[in-house]
């Protein structure tokens, strides 16, 4: 029973992988199967790098490079998003029947915080209709302290309005 269940776990993800690779004349392999199951098994913004230590923990003999291409497949399959927090480095999200959201990004300390707001949605729709412009994709981040943060930090911390603030990805929680 347990073993069916994980069979059925993730099956429409799966098949929707195979497709993807089938069409780009690759083949399905162990490596890939178990890289895709880490990856949907995570909730997680996860990095290639934080990917890389997860797979790692299940299996020694897959390379980095196998797992920065698989999220890329992932990616073009749809079933990843590939999203930016200001830090330099690319994070991917699970994007197949996941709702929408945005990201607010604390600047202290890394924290990200997901957040849907129909009103927002309702006015980019209005700002594109009242410009002719027909959106296919947005991306909203928005910078700050974060509440535990705000305590910690001093206005005299803060950044002067129009400069570029700093962001501060305080290492994986998956490393080490």
């Amino acid at each position: 029973m347990a073993n069916e269940k994980k069979k059925e776990r993730f099956k429409e993800e799966k098949e929707i992988f195979e497709n993807h690779i089938k069409k780009k004349g690759l083949r399905r392999t162990a490596q890939r199967d178990l890289i895709l199951e880490v990856f949907l098994q995570t909730e997680e913004h996860v990095s290639s790098e934080d990917l890389y230590w997860l797979v790692q923990q299940k299996d020694k003999s897959i390379g980095y490079t196998t797992v920065y291409r698989t999220l890329k497949l992932l990616a073009e399959a749809g079933l990843a998003r590939e999203v930016s927090f200001g830090d330099g480095k690319t994070y991917y999200e699970h994007h197949y029947k996941h709702q929408h959201h945005d990201h607010m990004i604390c600047t202290e300390c890394g924290k990200v915080i997901e957040f849907f707001s129909p009103e927002i949605e309702q006015l980019q729709d209005e700002m594109a209709e009242k410009h002719g412009f027909k959106p296919t994709y947005h991306n909203l981040r928005i910078l700050g302290i974060c509440a535990e943060c705000q305590k910690e930090v001093s206005s005299a911390d803060s950044v002067a309005s129009g400069a570029q603030p700093r962001i501060r990805v305080i290492g994986s929680r998956f490393s080490k």
